[in-house]
């Protein structure tokens, strides 16, 4: 197999981003035939130590960080599970793959498709699963979480057994949204998965063939129960809730969200602001949340490592989207704001990528797709949407995209609007356009544009699209947008 030209340019508007290649040449045929450890952690936004959160306790996801590159200005397709899961596993954008929501089932849109687990069994992998990979709702006829899906495995994803809540007492339907328990690890779920994900290797590791092990956890998802170790890592009185209580400026009520998935917990009141006392709370049961998980990371990667394996994994980390932790008085995804797009993604993959490495280059989760098959030698499927990002890891200054594009529905004035967020190195540009895309609409009016700077406002506290001295800023973005819809 010869080494593919791997310089990208994208040519948007007459503007041209180009990714060098680095002089150190890559041997694809060294690690044609490399495993993949493919971990997702659910509503995981970058509070991890090694993008620079300080408050957090994350030692495992940091040691692993420093073996690799990460991507710190990567953001999901759409912020809610099942449509950000599908664009990824699928390599195809949510217009594409149609599921906007959590009721559509990819097959149903696409039953030909060939998912990333999928390319690669068909390429002589054994592919496993255990936990939350997909979200079940958008695969198997939309049958509960286990993420099966199939034609994706060799053999049908493993269950996780374990508990949310470990205490006996919480009985109440509807349930709160903490826990603090002084109980083991060992009843809850996502101890449990990565018990599976350990078993898993030991079955795979004494075979020939290669293998793509994905292990789906399901926190830092609400609710936020782990035991009580993890919320002593961290004293509730030093956390800050964020200054930002307001929607930005300048934007209309349908753009904000009413943190709609929280208000089904018991213990959160119907309507109105969260009380401060109770963001506190809320923050302490995600960082705690956060550092369990962490820990089961670490069980992974220390099990790899005592297989023999590490030197022939690629492992991918990436959580499916960003989470509010009060900011604009929001706690929840389901937005194109910064804080529910932007969403980790850690690749590390020995003598291919230089250790200890970071970009700021825009990246999305279709990326992630052809970057795996790069990765391991697979010429990428012809189906893809996303670029490889191999000439960021060969240059982490170079990019392979002008931006990276996120996207929400919203409903105004009982029509259907589509918001369309386009991030390049230090702006986000939304446009809000009214359309019928349910039915197959391609296009119709803008009816609101918003504008961020992140140097100047990175609270997003002004939406500064009708701000004049951002002007050419805005009409350069505006150009990339609508020649990005005239190409696709």
């Amino acid at each position: 197999m010869q080494r593919r030209d791997f310089m990208k340019i994208a040519t948007v508007g007459g503007l041209t981003a180009t990714a060098a290649l680095s002089t150190v040449p890559i041997n694809l045929l060294s690690h044609q035939r490399r495993n993949v450890l493919f971990i997702a952690v659910d509503d995981l936004k970058p509070l991890i130590g090694a993008f620079g959160a300080t408050q957090v306790h994350t030692p495992h996801i940091d040691r692993l960080s420093k073996r690799g590159i990460i991507f710190k200005n990567n953001h999901c397709q759409q912020a809610i599970c099942g449509p950000s899961r599908t664009s990824l596993m699928t390599g195809l954008r949510p217009d594409t793959t149609r599921v906007w929501d959590l009721k559509t089932t990819m097959r149903s849109i696409l039953p030909d498709v060939v998912t990333l687990p999928q390319y690669f069994m068909n390429h002589g992998y054994i592919t496993r699963a255990t936990g939350k990979i997909y979200d079940g709702r958008c695969v198997d006829n939309g049958r509960g979480w286990v993420s099966q899906d199939i034609p994706s495995w060799s053999q049908p994803a493993r269950k996780v057994n374990g508990t949310r809540y470990a205490l006996p007492k919480i009985k109440s339907n509807p349930k709160p949204a903490t826990e603090c328990s002084d109980m083991p690890d060992k009843l809850y779920k996502d101890y449990h998965c990565a018990t599976n994900g350990i078993e898993i290797m030991n079955e795979c590791s004494v075979t020939t063939s290669p293998w793509f092990l994905g292990v789906g956890f399901n926190l830092p998802h609400l609710p936020f129960s782990v035991p009580k170790k993890y919320w002593d890592l961290y004293d509730r009185e030093m956390i800050k809730i964020n200054p930002i209580q307001q929607r930005p400026k300048g934007t209309p009520f349908f753009v904000w969200q009413n943190s709609w998935e929280l208000r089904r917990y018991s213990d959160i009141p119907d309507n109105g602001p969260i009380p401060t006392k109770l963001q506190r709370k809320l923050i302490h049961g995600y960082l705690a949340s956060v550092s369990f998980i962490d820990e089961q990371v670490g069980r992974l990667i220390d099990h790899l490592e005592s297989l023999g394996q590490t030197e022939n994994t690629v492992i991918c980390l990436w959580g499916d989207h960003g989470w509010h932790l009060g900011d604009h008085g929001m706690f929840c995804k389901h937005t194109n704001y910064e804080q529910a797009t932007r969403s980790p993604l850690i690749l590390v993959a020995p003598d291919i990528i230089p250790a200890g490495t970071s970009t700021n280059a825009p990246t999305e989760f279709v990326d992630i797709y052809p970057t795996l098959c790069d990765l391991t030698g697979l010429e990428p499927h012809p189906q893809l949407e996303g670029t490889s990002l191999l000439p960021i890891i060969e240059n982490p200054t170079s990019s392979v995209k002008l931006v990276s594009i996120s996207q929400y529905p919203r409903r105004y004035n009982k029509q259907d609007v589509m918001g369309y967020a386009y991030r390049d190195h230090r702006y986000r540009y939304v446009e809000w356009i009214q359309k019928r895309f349910r039915q197959g609409e391609k296009t119709g009016p803008i009816i609101l544009q918003e504008l961020y700077d992140y140097d100047k406002d990175p609270f997003e506290r002004t939406n500064l699209a009708n701000d004049r001295s951002y002007t050419n800023r805005l009409a350069r973005l505006v150009d990339i947008a609508h020649t990005i819809r005239k190409r696709d």
